[in-house]
């Protein structure tokens, strides 16, 4: 059963890293990031870097390299939105 749950996990992380891409994809397609708000993926960034050391502490590799992918995921965004408004003004 835990092997189950562990593997239950990692797919969940796996997921929310997925969940990004909508985002990255629009803003890489349309070079325009109004109406995205910066504040939140630094948030999000924020919470994904203190779970990434909650996990080395507790030495969880899947929680380390899911929430790795969420961070990677998001950083990505952040680039794209902070690449786009500056190229704007």
């Amino acid at each position: 059963m835990i092997n189950f749950i562990q593997i239950a996990f990692f797919i969940s992380l796996l997921f929310g890293a997925l969940l990004f891409l909508p985002q990255i994809i629009r803003l890489a397609r349309t070079k325009n990031s109004e109406g995205v708000s910066l504040i939140t993926f630094l948030g999000f960034t924020l919470i994904q870097l203190l779970v990434i050391i909650h996990g080395f502490y507790y030495q969880d590799s899947l929680l380390i390299l899911g929430t790795f992918l969420r961070f990677l995921s998001c950083a990505i965004l952040i680039y794209l939105i902070l690449l786009y408004r500056f190229n704007q003004s």
